[in-house]
């Protein structure tokens, strides 16, 4: 049958299981959001086209299911960078499409029209730009597949109105989707890497986003007990192990990172890192991070191994299939489980070496604002966060027991990610409670974005963690150069910014609080309104956060008393 490429492109989309959209139609994409009407895809109209994006992003981090991301042309299609750069550094899978002008006008500086193959194509696994009617459906074809294959990540679809309007001869009930392959680990290598695991005395585990992204934490965290090996997570693999599990080592790193992470890295001979990156924000110093140790590293893509340092072994397969021959290859050489008395040692370390968090000064001790939400929440709750030093305090300190609750910017660190990316995850899972903390200055990025929780009646908590300046920016411009300027924020405590009326002026409710024991109040409150609820606390201004150099060397600046 005869249909315009705009109907076959939403009929493909149905077929391979899109279900929400989350977009901004105009002009310069009508012609496919015609077909949007009529199809069992829930479309969620946010407040601007970067949102789309995190939106779309963070409901695939929340359900692993993918979602798309849809707006017109020019200045409504580069509003999507910034999102397609933020799911593709975190490996996130997602459909992004974006009108374009007429074929026949690319060459001409026509109204909105600007080259989107050239400015999204480092940004994305690849751009798509069909000049016929006819070419549109393996196109689709083809991004579908390659957001889930290998290293996942977002596709941008960049559609001319004339080619949407087009008609070709399509036949759904003809069209299959492409299989992606598995990626298997090379069994000489995964023998090898069992042996080096045999000659450690002090292994660690690194759980990597990568194992969350093909959830694989149940099997990577057995074969840890099994063998009695710690683990440490890195940031975007944040509640792959419950935080009080006895082999739980936290995360290392020079910002993020925890106290117990970083003694357990630096004390390990031998590391086994499946699915991470190696991020400067985790190594920092490498010659203190690689120190003596050697090095298993396991990533589905190729390019990854060796793009931060050599590993004495790499290993390239998807982590679920890595860790199901790492567990076959470990039975059949008999390894025998870690005697090292530092894995007993481990639960009572972490615990004394926990970042203090129940400070009872006025105003508010940030770390007191996690030990709130922690004691609030139940697991199954899910949190986004964007960047800054209200995310850095946030990795630290926030405990996460489960999976895919723990959902940040973690390559981009965006501001703006976190109202948008919350709204998404409650997309995903509207039964769990969707709860984003973030500074004052980042809650003025995307806060427009909260009417759009409001309207379609997916509340989300949001927990403004207001210290009156860029924080982060602040303590950089200090510790690095010796000075500091442009980053007060006197007039977001004093007054003169009131984010209550700003809640209730999107159709929201909200509160300010300014004692520990308002904010616990406030956050009963919030859960049992039914409404996105924005709680201000106020904090102390110009408390720092640790961080250094190197895992050898992060200085705490939080007070003893």
């Amino acid at each position: 049958m005869r249909i315009t490429a705009g109907e076959a492109a939403v009929q493909i989309m149905v077929k391979e299981g899109i279900t929400d959209a989350f977009g901004i139609p105009g002009a310069g994409i009508n012609a496919v959001y015609k077909y949007l009407e009529n199809a069992p895809i829930s479309h969620y109209g946010m407040r601007h086209e970067e949102a789309c994006t995190h939106a779309a992003d963070a409901y695939y981090r929340a359900g692993h299911k993918i979602a798309l991301a849809i707006c017109t042309a020019g200045p409504g299609a580069t509003n999507f960078v910034t999102g397609l750069y933020t799911a593709n550094i975190d490996s996130i899978p997602m459909l992004a499409m974006v009108g374009q002008a007429n074929t026949w006008q690319l060459s001409m500086d026509p109204f909105q029209c600007v080259d989107m193959v050239s400015i999204a194509g480092t940004v994305t696994k690849k751009v798509f730009r069909p000049m016929k009617a006819e070419e549109v459906p393996e196109m689709l074809r083809e991004a579908f597949y390659l957001m889930r294959a290998g290293k996942p990540g977002p596709v941008l679809i960049d559609f001319p109105l004339d080619v949407q309007m087009a008609e070709l001869e399509f036949d759904i009930a003809q069209y299959e989707a492409k299989e992606v392959e598995q990626v298997l680990p090379d069994q000489e290598l995964i023998d090898q890497a069992i042996d080096m695991l045999a000659s450690a005395k002090s292994p660690v585990i690194i759980m990597g986003g990568g194992v969350t992204l093909s959830e694989s934490e149940p099997e990577l965290i057995a074969f840890a007990e099994k063998y009695q090996i710690p683990v440490i997570t890195t940031y975007m693999a944040k509640g792959g192990i419950p935080s009080g599990h006895p082999l739980n080592a936290g995360h290392a790193g020079i910002q993020v990172g925890q106290p117990v992470g970083n003694k357990y890295m630096l004390e390990s001979d031998v590391v086994l890192a499946v699915g991470c990156r190696f991020s400067d924000r985790h190594t920092g110093d490498l010659k203190v991070y690689r120190g003596e140790r050697r090095f298993i590293h396991i990533d589905i893509e190729p390019k990854q191994i060796g793009k931060v340092f050599e590993p004495d072994l790499g290993i390239v397969s998807d982590a679920a299939l890595a860790i199901r021959a790492l567990t076959q290859a470990a039975e059949r050489k008999g390894l025998a489980p870690s005697d090292n008395p530092r894995v007993k040692e481990l639960p009572a370390l972490r615990e004394k070496m926990a970042r203090r968090t129940d400070y009872d000064t006025v105003p508010i001790m940030p770390h007191r604002v996690f030990h709130e939400i922690n004691k609030a929440f139940d697991e199954d709750t899910m949190f986004t966060t964007g960047c800054g030093i209200v995310q850095i305090w946030s990795g630290q300190l926030q405990q996460i027991d489960r999976p895919r609750r723990y959902l940040p910017s973690g390559g981009a660190g965006t501001l703006g990610f976190d109202i948008p990316a919350a709204f998404g995850a409650k997309v995903a899972h509207p039964e769990r409670y969707s709860v984003t903390v973030l500074g004052d200055f980042g809650f003025t990025f995307m806060v427009e974005e909260i009417a759009v929780c409001a309207v379609f009646d997916r509340p989300v908590i949001v927990v403004i963690v207001n210290n009156a300046n860029l924080g982060l920016i602040r303590q950089n411009q200090k510790g690095a150069y010796g000075y500091e300027y442009a980053v007060s924020m006197p007039y977001n405590q004093d007054g003169t910014m009131d984010y209550v009326k700003v809640a209730e002026g999107f159709g929201c409710m909200g509160e300010r609080v300014f004692t520990p024991q308002e904010l616990t109040a406030a956050l009963e409150r919030a859960k049992v309104s039914g409404k996105t609820y924005i709680i201000d606390a106020i904090c102390v201004k110009e408390q720092l956060c640790d961080m250094g150099g190197s895992i050898a060397a992060v200085k705490s600046w939080a007070p003893e008393a």
